[in-house]
């Protein structure tokens, strides 16, 4: 039995903010105020490389998850990120980014390698910290669980979802397929998927490649023009509605 320790509490706009901790990894979960929210569906989320479990992205997402359908979303922080203290070998690989990015040379070999380092850490990170969050009684075991992470949260994400069946949908978006497409082909649970047309670090025939390589009969290729840091906002709107359809929730306030 996983052991999740509560560290703070808050509460504005119908929704509880509770910061916790599993295994000395640290985490945040948002909750509906009202008591509505027993047994509701679980969405793990996990956030984009060089930020952290409370980025706007995070609370901005849980909010719509939260107060539009009633569900529990929670988030913890990625290895050498937000709460985290970066090794040596964050370290190197962050000097190695910037430095590549400085020189005008390709972002996507180190970024692949470093990410493929961090879901190593993370994946077995977040099956703990489900276990913890399942053990809570509004939780509990019985309810639907789903994944959202875009960015690094998709190299987190694919491992983990392709070895864990308590998730039952999930939203991917804006990766590299190089180590994930032979993940992403054990995976036939319901996918909907981000792709930035014009992203100038992911081509059009990578984020093809790894939306192909899914294993699963449903799943929905959502592309918009623009660059990698230009998904549009109503794609938050769009996973709301994947995950209510899924879950079988009514979306209780407009998206």
């Amino acid at each position: 039995m996983r052991s999740l320790q509560s560290t703070a509490e808050s509460s504005s706009n119908g929704m509880v903010e509770r910061d916790f901790i599993v295994d000395g990894v640290p985490g945040v979960l948002w909750s509906p105020v009202s008591g509505s929210a027993d047994h509701a569906p679980l969405v793990l989320m996990a956030h984009g490389g060089g930020n952290h479990k409370k980025h706007p992205a995070m609370s901005g997402r849980a909010r719509l998850l939260v107060t539009g359908c009633g569900f529990h979303v929670a988030v913890i922080d990625a290895p050498g990120h937000g709460d985290r203290p970066r090794t040596a070998h964050d370290e190197a690989e962050i000097a190695e980014l910037f430095r590549a990015r400085a020189a005008g040379e390709p972002e996507g070999p180190i970024v692949v390698r470093y990410n493929a380092h961090l879901a190593e850490l993370a994946v077995p990170e977040y099956q703990a910290a489900l276990d913890a969050l399942q053990e809570l009684p509004e939780i509990g075991t019985g309810g639907p669980v789903g994944f959202w992470g875009i960015n690094m949260g998709t190299a987190i994400g694919i491992p983990f979802v392709a070895n864990e069946a308590r998730i039952t949908a999930a939203v991917f978006g804006q990766h590299w397929p190089d180590v994930l497409a032979e993940k992403a082909k054990q995976i036939t649970i319901p996918i909907e998927f981000d792709l930035q047309w014009d992203d100038e670090h992911i081509s059009r025939e990578e984020g093809l490649a790894l939306f192909d390589a899914f294993a699963s009969k449903e799943k929905s290729l959502h592309v918009n023009s623009g660059k990698h840091k230009e998904l549009p906002r109503f794609e938050a709107d769009s996973a709301l509605r994947f995950f209510a359809r899924h879950f079988g929730r009514p979306i209780t306030s407009p998206a």
